[in-house]
């Protein structure tokens, strides 16, 4: 036989060992590719999710009614949570995921930092009316409120004191509650709803997605600091900001006095 030529092997033991191997390579292969296709699907969900905040936070501060200048301009952070879901009649549930930005400096007075993922989750308690899509926003008023939040886990309404924000020219009627509110909440919802709270939610660091977000294990602490960059995803909402809010007018002498980082 010319010394060009092979001889296969092509016993049945023989056929059937190369065509698991084959099968092994394969089903390998598939797995690895179905593996990258799942990271690079919780890296775009992360990404979108941080322009969801953006575009929900613009369409918020765009109307003057909604949001009283004088309290975004005393606010140390702004927490969006966009597209929160809950259905209830009576007893119902909340969970949605969102951002929060914080004013860099150690009296807050710097540029508004990168956005740290947060989720929000719990029972509600109220009459309601169906089921809606509901949008929120958040402004932590002081030092405290901040405390709290970067904590790994709070409750709203027992580990801070939060309260429905007033809007327009509420605001000025409302110092009471300013006073004691260390987290004002607004929401934008696209369904019919009645007597909506917080209270009883809770609002956690998103650690998982937060690593996503930034290739790297970093705390909400540590991304509000200002030592993190804003990714492009988080671009808008930080725009946003800085354009509404560029300067922290809190008192003065609070600022210096009171107003330290936690």
């Amino acid at each position: 036989m010319s010394a060009g030529w092979q001889v296969r092997d092509l016993r049945p033991a023989t056929v059937a060992r190369t065509i698991f191997c084959m099968t092994r390579m394969v089903c390998l292969a598939v797995a690895l590719l179905l593996f990258s296709s799942a990271l690079f699907a919780g890296d775009k969900r992360e990404e979108d999710r941080a322009r969801a905040c953006g575009e929900v936070l613009q369409e918020v501060l765009d109307i003057p009614e909604n949001i009283p200048p004088d309290l975004l301009n005393k606010a140390e952070c702004v927490v969006v949570i966009p597209g929160t879901k809950k259905f209830a009649i009576g007893v119902g549930g909340s969970f949605g995921r969102g951002a929060m930005s914080c004013r860099t400096g150690s009296n807050y007075t710097g540029p508004w930092s990168a956005p740290a993922l947060y989720a929000l989750e719990g029972a509600n308690i109220g009459f309601q009316l169906g089921g809606q899509e509901t949008d929120f926003v958040l402004l932590v008023m002081n030092p405290k409120g901040v405390g709290s939040l970067l904590r790994s886990k709070v409750k709203l309404g027992a580990d801070a004191a939060a309260a429905a924000g007033p809007k327009g020219r509420d605001a000025a009627a409302a110092t009471d509650v300013l006073m004691r509110a260390e987290i004002l909440t607004y929401s934008r919802s696209r369904g019919l709803f009645a007597g909506i709270s917080l209270e009883g939610s809770t609002l956690r660091q998103d650690n998982s997605a937060n690593r996503k977000l930034y290739g790297r294990e970093l705390s909400a602490r540590e991304i509000v600091s200002g030592k993190v960059g804003v990714p492009a995803a988080g671009q808008e909402m930080v725009a946003t900001l800085r354009k509404h809010s560029p300067k922290n007018l809190s008192d003065p002498k609070s600022l210096r006095t009171t107003k330290s980082r936690p």
